[in-house]
């Protein structure tokens, strides 16, 4: 069984801002390096075989800077990246609403099936996260992981291993730079 450590990367402007990110791609800020050092000091004594890590940015910088602590490269992987939120990125929840009144409220009434313009379904979020998952385990079978994504990715892979409906995927969004500890079979 594979342990996994899980944490979400660190603040981005767009994170302060409220703005939705999904596969853009904006940097760490002041912040978000300060929290990717307080990650890298809270995991310096943890024996890690492998760190893993999003190709978007705001993530594989998180993943650097505990990697440097490790002594170990980062791979990335961009099966863990976030939902493609389409036409949303960039935009904060009530530009949203201004711009799109019928989606947001069919995506209100049932998140699960609903998606930006141009954006990907949940579902198939979860599918390639944990199909990426399921890799990584294959190849560290008895090891502790850590593994750096984003806040939905990371949040299909903790309802799984709760035993969770679907459903509550949104309630188990981690904060920026929040570790959670699974075992992934």
């Amino acid at each position: 069984m594979t342990k996994l450590v899980l944490t979400r990367h660190g603040q981005t402007d767009w994170n302060r801002e409220g703005r939705y990110q999904g596969q853009a791609d904006p940097p760490l800020n002041s912040t978000g390096r300060q929290q990717a050092q307080a990650l890298a000091d809270r995991l310096a004594d943890r024996p890690l075989e492998a760190i893993y890590s999003s190709d978007l940015r705001r993530a594989s910088e998180t993943a650097q800077i505990i990697a440097q602590r490790h002594g170990l490269p980062v791979r990335q992987d961009r099966r863990l990246r976030e939902i493609n939120q389409g036409e949303w990125e960039g935009l904060r929840v009530e530009e949203i609403i201004a711009r799109y009144p019928q989606i947001w409220a069919s995506f209100l009434n049932d998140p699960l099936q609903g998606q930006a313009p141009g954006g990907e379904p949940p579902v198939a979020v979860a599918e390639r996260v944990w199909a990426a998952v399921s890799d990584i385990a294959k190849l560290h079978p008895t090891g502790t992981v850590l593994i750096v994504s984003h806040g939905f990715a990371l949040a299909t892979l903790l309802v799984r291993v709760h035993g969770a409906p679907f459903s509550q995927v949104y309630s188990y969004i981690p904060n920026n730079a929040e570790i959670k500890e699974i075992e992934w079979r």
